[in-house]
């Protein structure tokens, strides 16, 4: 959850809001995380090449706030690199699995107001959808207003109708608590990415911090299916809503799914702070792998890249 403004209530108990934190600067890389797996699945530096895409104004990169992301891949023996180039065959060859998280475009990286528009060319994503294809393996996320106007595109190439919103939990002011995904509750499903390879890798529970839900068609598994008591706000402005913004219920929507695509795989999901590991404003309040609420996600992203890269099914 990329935070940028503050939260206020104005006197008629209007509502405005971004979700923990004062200013983007406040939300940094918590450096005390400890980013080593546990058996790794492979020698270090022996894995496959995950490309993590900074080339399109992201909101996390991997020596950004995403650096605990890559530091634990490496850990678990992926060899992770920037890619700074436009997705072309070429750039996209140079490694197995390619992660695009937040993703902007030009236009909205210093006003994510509406209008927002979309990170990729269609050549682009012409590219990914070949390389998918061919073998490929995706890992894309975008969270909340404006990050999946950004991609709502290349999502659309895969099945995929994110939704240019805010996904919360009902019945809390501001902030709101994470929206936690459960075996127990339902909300987090059966598949080889909750399960993992071993009992000790197996997922009970995952915790994401605002984000968005979509909704997908064809064949595809749910990971993290939205329960009751959750809606999606439409604002104009980011993070401004009042009694007017448009919302929806969206109990039985996504924010984390997987698919097979050709000879490739794709794993979708709607929030990014979750495979991050950061601290927000003075009080360094954990969100992310780092926060109590969510021991398991730091292994969840371990599995999924597992499942990316074909040891587990």
């Amino acid at each position: 959850m990329p935070c940028r403004h503050l939260f206020r209530v104005c006197s008629l108990g209007m509502f405005f809001l971004l979700a923990a934190c004062a200013a983007q600067d406040t939300q940094v890389v918590d450096s005390t995380f400890s980013t080593q797996a546990e058996g790794p699945a492979y020698a270090y530096g022996q894995g496959p090449v995950v490309l993590i895409d900074e080339s399109h104004h992201n909101f996390h990169t991997a020596e950004g706030r995403y650096k605990p992301f890559a530091e634990l891949l490496r850990s678990d023996g992926y060899v992770v690199q920037s890619l700074s180039a436009g997705f072309t065959p070429q750039a996209l060859s140079q490694g197995r699995i390619l992660v695009i998280a937040n993703a902007l475009s030009e236009k909205n990286v210093n006003d994510w107001s509406l209008p927002n528009y979309p990170a990729f060319t269609p050549d682009e994503i012409s590219a990914v959808r070949k390389w998918v294809a061919g073998g490929g393996a995706l890992l894309l996320i975008a969270d909340h207003m404006p990050m999946p106007a950004a991609a709502k595109a290349l999502a659309a190439a895969f099945g995929v109708e994110f939704e240019n919103g805010y996904a919360i939990r009902t019945g809390f002011e501001s902030p709101r608590p994470p929206i936690v995904f459960s075996r127990e509750n339902g909300t987090l499903r059966n598949h080889g990415i909750s399960n993992g390879r071993r009992v000790t890798e197996k997922i009970n529970a995952v915790a994401t911090f605002t984000g968005h839900a979509f909704k997908a068609e064809g064949a595809f598994a749910p990971l993290l299916v939205f329960g009751p008591a959750t809606e999606q706000l439409y604002p104009e402005e980011p993070a401004v809503f009042t009694e007017r913004t448009p919302r929806v219920d969206i109990e039985g929507w996504y924010q984390g799914i997987a698919l097979s695509f050709g000879g490739g795989r794709v794993a979708v999901f709607g929030e990014a702070a979750m495979f991050s590991a950061q601290t927000l404003g003075e009080e360094r309040r954990p969100m992310g792998m780092n926060a109590p609420i969510a021991q398991e996600n730091a292994q969840f992203a371990l599995n999924t890249l597992h499942w990316l890269s074909g040891i587990l099914d």
